[in-house]
């Protein structure tokens, strides 16, 4: 028979996914107690770039890529969103398919101006990018240019994992010194929660987790704020619903040439 997690507290120590879960609702509950501070601010920055006709640009390199998705262009979320990833170097910027072959690229800080020319952002918009470390030489550049040009930007990272490593990018800053608001994803040194035996090491990693959390959290905000002021907010239906593709495909064509739905 199944054991119930919220009936008796097992035993947490070890892996199992009653242990995974017993230990992640805590993260849970830490990453929601932001809803009264930076939830707010970072929902108040989008909300004014949205109705300046700006676009949320999101970025985020290794698995941090799925708060950019969970962000831009699925169901339930904002139209007005663009989704940068490091593949876009090849797929938009020319450069040989071999890029992406390497193992460093988020850790090399030299291709960041370019990421940033291929979003085609324009001065409303806004960008959120997440990194669990904060450290890496392209999140940290593409930062510094996002704000060399005048954009808010959201910064979504582990303040304990950011706090406990030297930054990789030649300025010696990272993620969180460029930010207008920061989100903590609650992610412990490393992200992984639970203990292997004999110290093998830690598995079962949360800042995918709390980033989507974290991006539903703004999105509803946001909506919030649109719907309570009588605006109708434009936003995704699924595209496997009846008339789905033809109410986006409506609504993308106002931010034509400025958001991008690629693999």
């Amino acid at each position: 028979m199944a054991s119930s997690i919220s009936g008796d507290r097992a035993d947490v120590s070890g892996v199992s996914a009653q242990a995974y879960v017993q230990t992640l609702m805590p993260v849970l509950s830490a990453v929601t107690a932001q809803i009264d501070g930076p939830i707010q601010d970072a929902a108040d920055l989008m909300t004014t770039s949205l109705r300046a006709n700006g676009v949320i640009q999101a970025f985020g390199s290794g698995h941090s890529e799925a708060l950019a998705m969970e962000i831009a262009g699925r169901a339930g979320g904002l139209i007005a969103s663009n989704r940068i990833a490091l593949r876009d170097l090849v797929l938009l910027g020319g450069e040989p398919p071999e890029l992406l072959r390497s193992a460093e690229l988020e850790r090399d800080p030299a291709y960041s101006r370019k990421l940033y020319e291929l979003s085609a952002a324009q001065p409303g918009d806004l960008f959120v990018i997440a990194s669990n470390s904060g450290v890496n030489g392209s999140i940290v550049e593409l930062a510094s240019v996002v704000k060399e040009k005048g954009h808010p930007l959201i910064a979504i990272t582990s303040m304990q994992h950011t706090s406990g490593m030297d930054s990789r990018h030649p300025s010696g800053k990272k993620l969180i010194d460029f930010a207008d608001v920061v989100l903590d994803n609650h992610a412990p040194f490393g992200d992984s929660v639970l203990d292997l035996p004999d110290g093998g090491g830690k598995v079962c990693a949360v800042s995918s987790i709390t980033a989507a959390l974290i991006a539903q959290m703004l999105v509803a905000e946001v909506l919030r704020r649109m719907t309570e002021a009588g605006e109708t907010p434009p936003v995704y239906l699924s595209a496997n619903i009846p008339g789905g593709d033809e109410h986006n495909h409506a609504l993308e064509a106002r931010y034509e040439g400025r958001i991008r739905r690629t693999a």
